[in-house]
């Protein structure tokens, strides 16, 4: 969906500078793109980055490739379905890690290779007229007026350069420049332990699945990914030096307990860093923002990294959208922080855990493994790690999001205790999905009979009603809004009512879109939950839920959390905006 920005006063360079083109800044400036704002990416480099560094692919990142229009393209650098083994030093598994669920629409994990990745994320550009990446811009100074971000850039070639923009996003990695610049804290912890990653190519394993090793003589991470590729990690010892992994015989120690022949590995990559566990204590100053390690660094236990950075591009883009484009006060940018903050600092502590689990000693690891032979005693326990339920999904409590029982906006519990709504709750459940993720199954519209349901819904606002006709839930007025804004009616039904519905429907004051049930699932979500219609985000959180006499002061309620604005004065478009 493109949106037409508003004139703002002033002329700038583009809508939105991202500073880095690491795998956030180009996924950011590609969402901004596709909803037609102009973004401009600078990067101090000269080109991509080509070693690999992230291996892990959630389905959540994978949704928004989808939204993105880059899934296609990008698929086949990845391997779906990863398997987890978390082994001790005898090799046995202390717990599997493999989730079968596809809720989201893919396999929840999936192996990847970053730089053939980023490489599509960078191609995706071209797309956009009005979006560019530009190397070998280092940025040196920020000034913010108020009313526009002038970014002072360093070229390569030694000369500097006065770029300006509506807002500045800074992706930048753990030393970001721009988080420096907001003042914030970088709060955490960076334990001195080293580790060194080792990327051989013609896997000599030869395996699919990942190995993580809590060997107390030597923790390690044995990792197959696609192209035939094997990645090590190995924990270095305070008195081995760095510089010691140069050494041949260094290398091949480390290597002859997993490979038969450790001195005719193909080695394309070899390198040593440290987990640090930090994040800004804001992610935000007036027009400057941070997304991305410049926000937050994780260890790697649980290939967060790179996902959680995607989350941030996620949620940041379509609110810059609804901003730029004049339909959101710049209010609703505080809201990323406290969406955002709250899900990555428990990515962290999780993370952190899983690497102290990892480095137990001799004692400390027998109990580890005396324990987990315990647990996978009990089904719920052992389906705890295999099936990925330690991992914390977000759920927004606060922001974007209306209190299912009160209707009241910028919060949300999750219990429905003790309010008017618990005769429903008591056959539905009584959870909330308000600021969690909606489900994306496989759905039937008119104009194809097996799409993924954001394909079908587009990628902006949403509100779906489940078996009714939400034009007939909203007033005029709100009709009148949700044509501005260009919000999507839409009407889940059984795929055996789908033709029904589309004839009923059919003369409604505002169009709505008639998806088909085709496997169940979208009955099954609201079966299982007391509400008969959902806001949806443009990023598919769910906005407010509520039953179907609800559902206009749900949606006037979601608006006022998104600090929209109603009745706005009509605006000349920005030059070089896209309709």
């Amino acid at each position: 969906m493109h949106l037409t920005a508003p004139a703002s006063g002033t002329t700038t360079d583009a809508d939105v500078i991202i500073v880095g083109a690491g795998p956030v800044g180009l996924t950011l400036a590609n969402l901004l793109g596709v909803r037609g704002q102009r973004a401009l990416v600078l990067e101090a480099r000269t080109e991509l980055i080509d070693y690999p560094r992230g291996v892990g692919l959630d389905d959540e990142s994978i949704r928004t490739l989808q939204t993105a229009g880059l899934w296609e393209s990008v698929r086949p650098y990845t391997v779906p379905h990863h398997v987890v083994r978390f082994v001790n030093g005898k090799g046995q598994v202390l717990a599997t890690n493999d989730p079968r669920t596809d809720e989201f629409g893919h396999a929840r994990k999936h192996g990847f290779i970053q730089p053939l990745v980023d490489q599509e994320l960078a191609a995706g550009l071209d797309r956009f007229p009005s979006t560019e990446l530009r190397f070998g811009h280092t940025v040196t100074g920020l000034h913010d007026d108020g009313t526009r971000v002038r970014v002072t850039a360093q070229r390569a070639d030694g000369t500097t350069t006065e770029l300006t923009a509506s807002y500045v996003v800074g992706c930048e990695g753990g030393r970001s420049f721009t988080r420096g610049w907001i003042g914030a804290d970088f709060v955490g912890t960076s334990p001195s332990t080293r580790w060194l990653v080792v990327d051989v190519d013609n896997d000599p394993l030869g395996t699919p699945s990942v190995y993580l090793g809590a060997d107390p003589r030597r923790p390690y991470v044995s990792i197959g990914l696609p192209h035939g590729i094997r990645r090590w990690e190995f924990m270095l010892f305070d008195d081995e030096p760095t510089e010691l992994v140069d050494t041949p015989a260094f290398m091949h120690r480390l290597l002859a307990p997993h490979v038969p022949d450790p001195t005719s590995l193909d080695v394309i990559n070899k390198r040593v860093f440290t987990h640090h566990g930090r994040i800004a204590s804001t992610f935000r100053k007036g027009r400057v923002l941070i997304a991305g390690d410049a926000a937050h660094l994780m260890p790697v236990w649980l290939g967060q990294g790179w996902n959680s950075g995607i989350r941030d591009a996620t949620n940041l883009a379509w609110k810059l959208t609804a901003v730029l484009t004049g339909q959101a006060g710049d209010r609703l940018l505080d809201t990323y922080t406290t969406e955002r903050h709250r899900h990555a600092s428990d990515m962290i502590d999780i993370n952190m855990t899983a690497g102290a689990i990892m480095k137990c000693g001799p004692v400390k690891g027998r109990l580890r493994d005396l324990a987990a032979a315990a647990l996978n005693v009990a089904p719920t326990m052992k389906a705890y790690f295999s099936e990925l339920r330690f991992k914390p999904m977000p759920r927004y409590s606060a922001g974007v999001v209306v209190d299912q029982a009160s209707l009241e906006p910028g919060r949300s519990d999750v219990s429905f205790k003790h309010n008017l709504l618990r005769p429903f709750t008591d056959a539905a459940g009584s959870a909330s999905p308000v600021g969690s993720q909606f489900i994306q199954p496989h759905v039937a519209t008119t104009d194809a009979s097996d799409v993924l349901l954001d394909d079908a819904l587009g990628d902006w606002w949403t509100v779906a009603a489940w078996g009714n006709n939400p034009a007939r839930l909203l007033s005029a007025d709100q009709l009148a809004e949700v044509e501005r804004l260009g919000i999507r009616l839409v009407s889940f039904v059984p795929e055996t009512q789908r033709a029904w519905a589309e004839r009923r429907f059919a003369d409604s004051p505002v169009p709505v879109t008639v998806v088909g049930d085709t496997t169940g699932r979208l009955k099954s979500w609201f079966d299982t939950r007391a509400c008969g219609v959902v806001v949806l985000r443009p990023d598919r959180f769910v906005a407010a839920a509520a039953l179907a006499q609800q559902a206009s002061e749900a949606l006037s309620a979601t608006l006022a959390a998104a600090s929209y604005v109603t009745d706005p004065a009509p605006v000349p478009a920005l030059e070089g905006a896209t309709a």
